[in-house]
């Protein structure tokens, strides 16, 4: 409802209120009531009032130079002193002290909204609550001195004892705490819960922080999001950065688009970039990743996970109904044969310890197989697929074992021919061992009669001589 409709209701239910209390009128009218339901008591409250109705000034030159002002109520030395415009509430000395035009204003507290002079629909509660306010509009201020030195930007909320307290020019910004967001001059779009959040912060934008001290010395880091007692407390530059959880990125100066998830995660990230901490504390390394609870780990089943160029986590599967053009590898493995197996030792900011290393160099496999290495998002070779090869070298031995099994059968199938060769000659020599057996029964018998006969001669010769 505007101040317009309010002018046309407001005397129909005055009017319709005063019919039902005739009865009970006092005589004399009581002190400080003046025409239009106009209410002053002061010295110089609403002294130059003509026909502004609804009025309500309580205090010394309250409402002093309003003229035509309508439902507005100041109560306090100097409230609303100069106002001219409509639906202003001032509590406290010097409160809307210099509004002028500005209307749906509420200051209450000492010097609440005192240099506002064209900025409305603000809300002030305590002592020098947008103090320096002067066409902003839409604050929201609660808390002794919050948006103190705030002077035009608009749409911020204030809520605790300094809070946004140096803000100038800043807009839509959310300070839920003491002294949250405290520092911040320009800076735009942020929203600080806790006391002391986003105390530093001057000019840094879009930032987040949920928790007691998060954020704390930001001076101009923007889009930072923390979340945590103390998270990304030491920050003051760094951009991007999202920490959840207590002390997360606690030491984090300058460093930017690191993300820390758990309580402690990235206390050792202080000026690297692009860093991810889940569950640990990490290390201060560029581009690096460090998830916690996983080294050390055993897993009875479950598929290898990899991770491609974009940064994209998954399994490998092996299912049929995933795969087209499946064919046998046949020769296709045997590119494994120009393979040249090294021995190294990674870079020193690779391995500080220098470990002795065995593989491949993914350059001389790109030069045998171009599909055996896994390259960057500028093309360059970056790895070898392993389980590729692995795949290859599987092939290789299945087609050796076949080979093998071959050879076997060939050999077993002249095992079997020798076997009956040897049958075949044991016969044989078994007959050949017969025959001279009977050869030397016939031997025996022939000397046994050749002997006889040589008797028989020998007795002949002897008988003749006789």
């Amino acid at each position: 409802m505007n101040a317009k409709t309010l002018l046309l209701v407001i005397p129909i239910t005055m009017g319709l209120f005063a019919l039902s209390i005739v009865a009970r009128a006092v005589n004399p009218t009581p002190d400080g009531g003046y025409p239009g339901n106009n209410t002053a008591e002061g010295s110089s409250a609403l002294l130059n009032l003509t026909s502004g109705v609804y009025n309500t000034a309580i205090g010394s030159a309250a409402l002093r130079n309003n003229v035509i002002g309508n439902l507005n109520t100041a109560i306090g030395s100097a409230t609303l002193l100069n106002n001219t415009a409509d639906s202003n509430t001032a509590t406290g000395a010097g409160a809307l002290l210099s509004n002028t035009i500005a209307f749906q204003n509420t200051a209450t507290g000492a010097f609440a909204l005192f240099s506002n002079t064209t900025g409305s629909n603000n809300t002030a509660v305590g002592a020098n609550a947008l103090f320096s306010n002067a066409d902003g509009f839409r604050n929201n201020a609660f808390g002794i001195l919050a948006l103190s030195a705030h002077q035009t930007g608009n749409f911020d909320n204030a809520f605790g004892a300094l809070a946004l307290a140096a803000d100038q020019s800043g807009t839509s910004n959310n300070a839920f705490g003491d002294e949250a967001l405290r520092s911040n001059t320009t800076g735009t779009d942020n929203t600080a819960m806790g006391d002391f959040a986003l105390h530093g912060n001057n000019i840094g934008i879009r930032n987040t922080a949920i928790g007691e001290g998060t954020l704390q010395n930001n001076t101009t880091g923007g889009i930072n999001t923390a979340s945590g007692f103390q998270a990304l407390l030491g920050s003051t530059t760094g951009n991007a950065n999202t920490a959840m959880g207590y002390h997360a990125l606690v030491d984090n100066t300058s460093g930017s688009n690191n993300i820390a998830l758990g309580a402690g995660a990235g206390v050792n990230v202080t000026t690297a970039n692009n860093v991810i901490c889940i569950g640990t504390v990490g290390e201060n390394v560029d581009s690096s990743c460090y998830i916690g609870n996983i080294f050390g780990q055993t897993s009875a089943g479950g598929a290898a996970v990899f991770i491609n160029s974009d940064g994209k986590l998954g399994t490998s599967t092996s299912s049929r109904r995933f795969k087209d053009g499946i064919k046998p590898m046949e020769r296709a493995s045997e590119a494994l044969f120009a393979l040249k197996p090294v021995s190294f030792r990674y870079k020193k900011q690779i391995d500080s310890q220098g470990m002795q290393q065995f593989g491949l160099v993914a350059e001389d496999v790109e030069q045998v197989d171009p599909d055996l290495v896994v390259h960057d998002k500028d093309g360059k070779p970056y790895g070898v697929r392993y389980d590729q090869v692995n795949a290859m070298l599987l092939n290789e031995f299945l087609k050796e074992h076949r080979r093998v099994e071959e050879q076997n059968a060939k050999l077993e199938e002249q095992a079997g021919q020798i076997r009956e060769q040897e049958t075949t000659i044991t016969g044989i020599k078994k007959e050949m061992e017969t025959m001279l057996a009977r050869l030397k029964e016939q031997d025996s018998k022939i000397n046994r009669v050749s002997d006889q006969l040589e008797l028989g001669c020998v007795k002949s010769r002897m008988a003749l001589k006789n």
